[in-house]
């Protein structure tokens, strides 16, 4: 991610967790993060790049740092332009001092070489001829190579301002509350709500705006096939307003409509709403809940909602997480626990880290000796709840869970920490995004970087999940067969609401519990809202609206997860 226009949606109350998040704080992201980047960044800042994975890397030592992170840390803050006076965000001074562009980057490379998963497959440079910013030569610190299904390996490297990153530590989100969900973000352009949140502005009467409602113009802008950067620069200002009281006019069709409506939505600082639509089905003995975000306020909106399911006695249970891109993996634990209870869990580990082969047993980042995540059993001090409360749960075997392919991360380290633990998950949609993987946020003068750093393992040892989870009638082609889900292919339907049983993977679930069959599909049509090349580029991205991978745009930390140890 890069600026200008970038908003933060780390949105949790963890201060107790996470006193100082950029230094600290284990993630674990995926490549939507990079939803609102500049254009002119979008193709260097999310995409693949030219190189075909085949050239050798340059060694570290062509860039003049030893092999282990004393270089990295004398670094640490020598910076070309050093911030001056307090940070608001942790009220002390800004640890910045005089320093250049070169000690910047020659920091980005210790770093790299000291603390990157795939850091022996970095090409590192030639000091003398290093890019024009730190920014660029961050981009080239990643593998070039890619998975066996021919995507970039690392689809998950970038950075975030700072002072955005902090300020967005308080909880709230500016926006409409809608998600927008882009089948195509390059013209001839299609955006879609995928959902939106209770008493916002956009499920406002003047607004009234539904799950499947196209966007057709913003301002006067045509949205589908305007193609001049101006009228994009003013589509993206207007789908992602920066502050609370900007006003734009979006001319609407509604799912099933031929005429179009005029509305105008205001942007507001909105609360976090992680989970929605908790609800009992099918004779109440199926329990649903859509979850969104794994953030600190999803703790105790997960507890109520299990208190709810349990005591409605639900049987079997469906969790929807195809728009959930990730977030902390303790939370992503607890779910786990809650669904399988202490006797599936025990003595089990949810999620084992393993580091570079620099690290067979240190995290490098916190210098502790490496320990697994444990299904965690009570709360920890992420939301208002206090720390030290027994979970409810539902000691389920089986669950249902339906996937997107923005499902991401601490998303798929549900799926990989219940069938590590020996539940039964059966997996309705479409292939996941594939991010076994995460990283600690890590800033530098002013600019905070992600960078991968560690893999996760469930309790059997798998994460063999590069190219996603993905259902057994899917595309399963080049897919490890420990990614092979129990479950069937269904392709999104935004003519229905989530949580209505008629909604067409809520309604395979329904089925495959009743018959333990799929419902035909046409396979073609599962993954037919991508709009990348193999690499993970835009066709056109000169012309592209913010959104990379043509899926749901979410605020930055929700398409990853997030280790908060």
């Amino acid at each position: 991610m890069r600026p200008p226009g970038e908003t933060a949606g780390f949105l949790m109350s963890e201060k107790k967790l996470m006193k100082h998040p950029a230094r600290v704080a284990p993630m674990l992201f995926s490549h939507a993060l990079c939803s609102v980047v500049a254009l002119s960044a979008l193709l260097a800042g999310c995409g693949g790049g030219d190189d075909d994975g085949n050239r050798a890397p340059t060694p570290a030592s062509t860039v003049m740092f030893p092999g282990d992170n004393t270089l990295a840390n004398n670094l640490l803050g020598q910076c070309a332009v050093p911030r001056t006076g307090i940070n608001p965000a942790t009220s002390r001074p800004y640890p910045d001092r005089a320093g250049s562009l070169l000690t910047e980057q020659r920091w980005l490379a210790a770093w790299t070489n000291d603390t990157y998963l795939w850091y022996d497959e970095v090409n590192y440079g030639n000091p003398g001829a290093l890019p024009a910013t730190t920014l660029a030569y961050f981009n080239t610190l990643k593998t070039p190579r890619l998975t066996p299904a021919g995507k970039a390996k690392d689809r998950f490297h970038f950075t975030y301002p700072t002072a955005l990153w902090e300020s967005a530590l308080a909880g709230e989100d500016v926006g409409y509350g809608a998600t927008w969900l882009f089948p195509s973000s390059a013209p001839p352009r299609k955006v879609v709500v995928a959902y939106t949140n209770a008493n916002t502005p956009a499920t406002a009467p003047t607004a009234a705006l539904l799950r499947g409602t196209e966007i057709l113009r913003i301002d006067n802008i045509d949205l589908v096939n305007d193609a001049t950067a101006a009228s994009v620069a003013i589509l993206n200002a207007a789908l992602f307003p920066s502050k609370a009281g900007e006003t734009h006019q979006f001319v609407v069709r509604d799912p099933g409509a031929t005429a179009t409506r005029t509305v105008t939505l205001t942007a507001a600082a909105l609360p976090a709403a992680p989970v929605q639509s908790v609800r009992t089905l099918a004779s109440g003995t199926v329990g649903y809940l859509q979850f969104n975000e794994h953030i600190g306020p999803a703790e105790p909106a997960l507890i109520n909602a299990v208190n709810q399911l349990r005591t409605a006695q639900v049987s079997d249970l469906v969790i929807d997480v195809r728009y959930n891109g990730g977030g902390l993996l303790s939370i992503a634990s607890q779910l786990a626990y809650m669904v399988a209870g202490p006797t599936r869990t025990a003595g089990k580990t949810f999620e084992r880290l393993t580091f570079n082969n620099q690290y067979p047993s240190i995290n490098p980042v916190t210098r502790t000796a490496n320990q697994p995540t444990p299904f965690y059993t009570t709360t920890l001090g992420a939301s208002s709840l206090p720390p030290g409360t027994a979970l409810p749960t539902l000691n389920l075997g089986r669950v249902f869970v339906i996937t997107g392919a923005d499902t991401c991360s601490a998303s798929e380290a549900i799926i990989n920490g219940l069938r590590g633990a020996g539940v039964e998950v059966i997996q309705i949609g479409e292939a996941t995004c594939g991010k076994p993987y995460g990283f600690y946020p890590t800033e530098n003068c002013g600019t905070t970087y992600f960078s991968i750093q560690f893999k996760g393992d469930n309790a059997l040892g798998f994460s063999d999940y590069t190219d996603g989870f993905v259902p057994q009638n899917g595309k399963t082609t080049g897919i490890a067969a420990g990614a092979v889900v129990p479950g069937c292919a269904v392709a999104d339907d935004l003519a229905h609401g989530l949580g209505d049983p008629a909604e067409a993977r809520l309604a395979a679930a329904l089925q495959y519990r009743s018959t333990g069959t799929c419902p035909a599909v046409a396979l073609a049509s599962v993954r037919g809202e991508q709009v990348l090349s193999a690499d993970g580029r835009e066709r056109d991205p000169a012309l592209a609206l913010q959104v990379p991978d043509g899926h749901v745009w979410k605020k930055p930390f929700l398409m990853n997860r997030i280790q908060d140890r």
